[in-house]
């Protein structure tokens, strides 16, 4: 595998620019409408992808599946889910017109599939990548339908063991180019068990672009992640947190999730190449903070410079303390005055 995969002519990897997905999901509730603003607030906040989800939800759920925790907590326990997830579907025209939406506002339109039939939909309105939730991580068929189109492809990995990610990573079998996002399925997901040095053993076992797909509630773990090697990041999003729905309480408002993608630009702004050397900033703080020889008192033309006659002060203009051994004994070639600092050209 390779540690950098381009989707849509942008790198993605070691060296380049942290890839920001802003997740919508299902916080439209349905609603074509909302899907379009949602689309507005992720490209203003200046996110490189919002993604949305593409199912059929016969297809993605057993009438008698059970609603998960978080969403008997948000919307309540007296429908199922699949009753919830119906009124969250999309049809495929809709996602043609949020496809083009993206397109006309310069962001890139991502949708997660999670049966072969939406992905199929997906390729034919020309997604750049395919993202998979934590929970097709073991869906080995829908893992291997998606390699075969040889489109990028970015996986969750919550929940999962290494070797469990070891599998889906097989069965991709080098078909697509792949990268990981270290993910943990709460939501929210407390901090405490977010595990950020799971991505530097997913980078390590599986040499492809590795990120965080971010569940914690607020922007601290995100910008961690960053800081600490994440090339992806994926964080939900709503346009109002209290709003009816299963995942507006775990996603961020617009101001928020603006204020997440500038973090996430200042942070890797910061990191740099590594190499240790003063900075162009630096450079005018470094005369002034430190330290040559001066003169201890007036001195004259012809004397030698002995331990007593000179001093170390600022500015760091002149001879360096460290060079004091091989500036004794030297004479001077005119007058010094008291507190002058001394430089290379006043020594004979």
């Amino acid at each position: 595998m390779s540690a950098t995969i381009s989707i849509a002519g942008r790198s993605v990897g070691a060296g380049a620019p942290v890839f920001f997905i802003a997740e919508a999901g299902v916080n439209h509730n349905g609603d074509p409408a909302l899907a379009h603003r949602l689309i507005e607030v992720a490209a203003s906040a200046g996110a490189d992808a919002v993604k949305f989800q593409t199912f059929r939800t016969e297809a993605l759920v057993s009438r008698h599946a059970p609603k998960a925790p978080y969403q008997v907590e948000t919307t309540g326990g007296a429908e199922s889910q699949l009753e919830m997830l119906r009124k969250l579907e999309l049809s495929r025209e809709t996602f043609g017109s949020l496809a083009e939406a993206c397109r006309k506002r310069g962001i890139l339109f991502l949708s997660s599939p999670f049966d072969l039939a939406s992905a199929d939909d997906l390729e034919s309105l020309g997604v750049a990548a395919f993202k998979t939730g934590s929970g097709e991580l073991t869906n080995l068929p829908l893992l291997e339908h998606l390699a075969a189109k040889r489109k990028p492809i970015i996986v969750s990995t919550g929940m999962a063991t290494l070797e469990e990610v070891a599998t889906a990573v097989s069965a991709v079998g080098g078909r697509a180019p792949l990268a990981l996002l270290h993910c943990v399925s709460a939501y929210p997901a407390p901090p405490e068990e977010t595990n950020l040095r799971a991505m530097d053993t997913l980078r390590a076992r599986f040499d492809c672009p590795v990120g965080f797909s971010d569940h914690t509630p607020g922007l601290t773990v995100s910008v961690a992640a960053v800081a600490l090697g994440a090339t992806i990041i994926e964080k939900h999003f709503t346009v109002d947190r209290s709003l009816p729905g299963p995942d507006h309480r775990a996603s961020l408002d617009p101001a928020e999730l603006t204020a997440l993608v500038a973090a996430v630009r200042e942070v890797e702004a910061s990191l740099g190449d590594g190499v240790k050397r003063p900075t162009p900033a630096e450079l005018p703080t470094r005369a002034v903070a430190r330290k040559s020889l001066v003169a201890a008192r007036a001195l004259r033309r012809g004397e030698a410079l002995t331990a007593t006659s000179v001093a170390v002060k600022r500015p760091g203009t002149g001879i360096p303390p460290g060079e004091l051994a091989r500036a004794l004994g030297r004479r001077l070639r005119r007058d010094v005055e008291e507190d002058e600092v001394i430089d290379w050209t006043m020594l004979e």
